[in-house]
């Protein structure tokens, strides 16, 4: 069923994650018949644009310029113009400032139309082996030390599967904090160049993956797929942590013992436990 673009109406393409043959008909028709094109890198669009013979105008819609970019594509909305909303690789709104404008389309009764395509988070968890029934996506973690830590600590006690983005020259640091926040054995799955030449799955565990790539620059973007916690092992809050810890010390069991039989009987690390066992200490003796 093929009909032409419909005034008025924001459509949300997909564009390939890096094959070009990924491209859709449907979608390729859409940027072909619509009035504008709203892109996040009217440049690396252009290139798409070029191979496939599209002419449509374009505009920049990007992280930078949407508190003013919004109303002005909401004025040709208004004004029954169809506009093609693209990302420079999969769906846009998805971990991209694409989400404001579909958001202030839906405020303003216009009416947004997804054209389905690539996603990296899809695409690298149906082929990583991880479970799929249920699954979370947590985008990019934050470049901050702290709020990437606090962000995982949030996320130790998941059981769904969880799928994050990563660039390569955060990599390391990344799977540092994961292997000292959830553990070192947990399973992880690391696809990098996904549909493109060089594409690779590397599959193992947190220190696995941690050594691998400390004897290899990690290169291209990642989509990290990791394994949610095990539900076999009881999840404690930290309130409950203490409790117990505080139990243990007052019988007399050091604070690295008592770190390590909490840390068998749940599924957070020692190390963390063993940071709360301290500030226990400290609390009694202020």
């Amino acid at each position: 069923m093929q009909t032409d673009p419909k005034p008025g109406t924001l459509y949300v393409v997909g564009t390939p994650i890096g094959n070009l043959e990924d491209m859709t008909f449907r979608a390729v028709r859409i940027l072909q018949t619509v009035d504008m094109i709203a892109a996040e890198d009217t440049r690396h669009t252009g290139k798409l644009l070029q191979h496939f013979q599209v002419k449509t105008p374009q505009v920049s819609y990007h992280e930078h310029n949407r508190s003013s970019r919004i109303p002005e594509l909401l004025e040709h909305l208004i004004n029954d113009k169809a506009i093609a909303l693209v990302s420079d690789a999969g769906i846009p709104s998805i971990s991209d400032p694409g989400y404001e404008l579909v958001k202030a389309c839906i405020a303003a009764g216009i009416t947004v139309v997804p054209i389905p395509g690539a996603s990296a988070a899809i695409t690298a968890l149906s082929a990583a082996g991880l479970p799929t029934d249920k699954f979370v996506f947590e985008g990019f973690l934050s470049a901050k030390t702290q709020q990437r830590r606090e962000h995982l600590e949030s996320l130790q006690a998941e059981p769904r599967t969880l799928i994050f983005y990563e660039s390569p020259h955060r990599l390391r640091e990344t799977l540092q904090d994961l292997a000292e926040i959830w553990g070192s054995d947990r399973q992880i799955v690391l696809a990098r160049e996904l549909t493109k030449l060089y594409e690779e799955f590397w599959r193992g565990t947190i220190a696995e993956a941690i050594a691998h790539h400390n004897q290899r620059d990690p290169q291209g973007e990642y989509t990290l797929v990791v394994a949610g916690t095990s539900s076999s092992k009881p999840q404690l809050t930290e309130a409950q942590l203490k409790a117990e810890l505080q139990q243990l010390i007052s019988q007399g069991i050091s604070r690295s013992q008592a770190s390590r039989q909490l840390a068998k009987l749940t599924s957070l690390p020692r190390r963390q436990i063993y940071q709360l066992a301290l500030s226990i200490v400290l609390d009694s003796q202020s």
